[in-house]
């Protein structure tokens, strides 16, 4: 065993993990007390051998800090909407970290009125986030959530919008949402259980009183399912939303009635989901009923709302994944997806017209925008791609034509798109199906197998990694870097069964593509296996982690940013954030097929004394998503177990949680020692 000569070394606890007679030993368990001062000493010590290890990059890391920054347009202000009378900015100022949001009465001639400025906001603590504000219906009161740990438990307050002032009822333990009922007193809001994080419960806080006499308007008991709670676009219904991986439950309320009962929209079903909008006297439902496994949009009347009163508006296609809606007075704008790409398209209600929204570049991203105003004649909506920055664009319905209200700024004169090249590649994985592949490069780099590839994906949950621009990747790109994302299965790229296909009994599926992707882009010599990389964060981490477990020759290096890499543990232990919701995702350990078939690719469980790759492994001691523990964990036991001298890096945020450093300069200065870490082991220092 070759160790690196100062690297920590954690001591071995033994631990016993005794089920279905089978006994596992967990010798680093001991690292799960983050009250024990032992831990914060071996993490510390972690982050002195990665800043040592570092060191020589220093220099370096502050170049690119300073080069992802100047690319920046720092004082920078979003498009307007507008929403009941006002106009709503965001905006940045030179030198400061947070934005701060602002709104103009009636006309943006009008004066700035300042809601929250997040650099004031922020002061005083390490970490800050303001994760979402609610806007009464009077326009006289915001209420607004904070979390300045990272573990995503928000503190909900009010402010009053005409002095200022912010009141002195606090509700703690929230998640980031609320909303308002029409009577501008009522604020409905999702409490969190204070041990696993679920939001479980739905309450209504009147103005000026105390949160303890709060009342719970609904408790979700089935420990798999999340609730939520929002008002639909119309304004008329507040609703409440329960959804688990594989089933959702609707329930809702006139807005006018806060005290009044929640009605049941339609009973919650095995394999059942769909989600609700609403306009005029009708709901119009995106489902996946009657076998639409890509899911079709349904319709009802809201005094019929249970599912025998559903009636198809758009069928199910075996080919299109039907994702989003957004609903005119004139216009139904469907987000769809086919063969991997995003189409926008405009169905007029009388019947008239059915069309697309034209996108020529072979791979890119189109998203619906904000629309808040049923009555507008203009769709709002998103565009960019791998080489084209973002863009918020208006389309006008009744002119079809588009009018780009801003795309995004790219400073430093290290920029030009034409300067670089964006295609599609697809691989053949080992069961013969075809994986896509999104790449980027600067023009005129050599396919000849001599460049550095960073391979990037994620393949969890059906969440899926579109193709977007990213300024801080130049930063790769102009040195002779190819980027690529890899569309692997157990995301929704090209549908639903995609997803299906890459989730449970079926997980390795993920995995293997991924090997496979990164075996067809040495054999189409665009990298060889001394240089490419390999980059995935949380359950992409959990990629990372089996994939150097089956084919660690593949790879010179890798980053697994807050990996999720002791899958059987944390499926056991039902105290852990979002364990009993994934039982769907990941299946339950508690039953013995599951537990085998997980032991068999779980990261932790599966290390072996054998050459790993380079490694920077990055988490954050507050994160509530992964538990700092699982890469503590995980980097511990592989510096015991592998047989290389390769970097093993682990570095904790100690301020921070799942999402990293909360400010927007501060963020930068992590991926700048990734890709020193990156460049160095290219023997790129500049």
């Amino acid at each position: 065993m070759k160790l690196r000569a100062h690297a920590p070394v954690a001591k071995k606890i033994a631990k016993e993990l005794r089920i279905h007679n089978d006994v596992r030993i967990d010798n680093y368990y001991w690292l799960n007390d983050r009250d024990n001062p032992e831990v914060i000493d071996y993490l510390n010590a972690e982050n002195t051998f990665t800043k040592s290890e570092m060191l020589h990059t220093e220099a370096f890391q502050k170049d690119l800090f300073e080069e992802m920054k100047a690319r920046i347009k720092e004082d920078d202000t979003s498009v307007p909407y507008k929403l009941n009378g006002y106009w709503y900015l965001t905006r940045f100022e030179k030198g400061q970290d947070y934005p701060i949001y602002t709104r103009k009465k009636d006309s943006l001639d009008a004066p700035e009125e300042i809601l929250f400025d997040c650099n004031e906001m922020a002061k005083g603590h390490a970490y800050f986030n303001l994760g979402s504000f609610s806007i009464s219906p009077d326009n006289k009161l915001a209420s607004f959530s904070t979390d300045v740990i990272g573990r995503r438990q928000y503190t909900i307050e009010i402010k009053n919008l005409e002095t200022g002032k912010v009141y002195q009822d606090k509700i703690i333990n929230t998640t980031s949402s609320s909303t308002w009922a029409n009577d501008n007193e009522t604020l409905f809001y999702c409490m969190k259980d204070e041990v696993t994080l679920r939001s479980h419960k739905i309450f209504t806080h009147k103005l000026h009183t105390y949160p303890q006499d709060d009342i719970e308007v609904y408790y979700e008991k089935d420990e798999t399912f999340d609730t939520f709670v929002y008002k639909t676009k119309s304004k008329k219904y507040i609703v409440i939303g329960a959804t688990s991986t594989l089933s959702s439950e609707y329930r809702f309320l006139n807005a006018d009635t806060p005290d009044g009962k929640f009605k049941l929209f339609q009973k919650r079903k095995p394999d059942l989901e769909y989600s609700i909008a609403h306009y005029n006297d009708t709901f119009y439902i995106i489902s996946n009923a009657d076998g639409a496994t890509n899911f079709k949009l349904q319709k009802t009347h809201e005094c019929k709302t249970e599912q025998k009163y559903w009636e198809d508006v758009i069928p199910h296609r075996n080919a299109v994944l039907l994702e989003d809606i957004e609903i005119f007075k004139d216009y139904l704008v469907v987000n769809e997806r086919e063969n991997g790409l995003n189409n926008i398209r405009i169905i007029s209600w009388d019947g008239t017209e059915d069309y697309y929204l034209p996108f020529q570049s072979e791979t890119y991203t189109a998203y619906i925008g904000n629309n808040p105003d049923f009555d507008s004649d203009v769709l709002r909506y998103g565009f960019n791609s791998l080489t084209s920055p973002s863009s918020v664009i208006d389309y006008h319905f009744k002119t079809k034509e588009s009018e780009i209200k801003k795309e995004q700024v790219v400073l430093g004169g290290d920029f030009k798109k034409e300067d670089y090249e964006s295609k599609r590649v697809w691989a053949t994985a080992r069961d013969g199906v075809k994986v896509p592949i999104s790449l980027v490069y600067k023009k005129g780099t050599k396919l000849d197998g001599t460049r550095p590839l960073l391979q990037y994906a994620y393949g969890s949950y059906g969440s899926t990694i579109d193709p977007s621009f990213s300024s801080v990747r130049l930063s790769l790109l102009n040195r002779g870097f190819i980027y690529a994302i890899a569309h692997i299965r157990g995301g929704e790229y090209l549908g639903r069964e995609w997803y299906e296909n890459g989730k449970l009994l079926k997980k390795l599926n993920t995995f293997y593509d991924f090997i496979d992707c990164s075996k067809f882009l040495i054999e189409q010599n665009y990298t060889s296996a001394k240089h490419l990389y390999a980059y995935g964060g949380s359950a992409g981490g959990l990629l990372i982690g089996a994939v150097i477990n089956m084919n660690p020759e593949l790879y010179h290096g890798v980053l697994a940013a807050v990996p999720f890499v002791d899958v059987v543990t944390t499926m056991l232990d039902e105290t852990i954030p979002l364990t009993t919701g994934e039982y769907d995702e990941w299946g339950n350990p508690n039953d013995l097929e599951y537990y085998n078939y997980m032991k068999s690719y779980s990261p932790y469980d599966n290390v072996e004394a054998k050459a790993y790759p380079n490694m920077l492994v990055t988490t954050g001691l507050h994160d509530s998503q992964v538990q700092y523990w699982e890469p503590a964990k995980w980097v511990a036991k592989l510096r015991d177990h592998k047989t290389d001298s390769n970097k093993l890096l682990l570095f904790t945020d100690m301020d921070a949680g799942h999402g990293g450093a909360s400010g927007r300069f501060e963020s930068l200065k992590e991926v700048a020692l990734e890709y020193a870490f990156l460049l160095d082991l290219e023997g790129i220092s500049c």
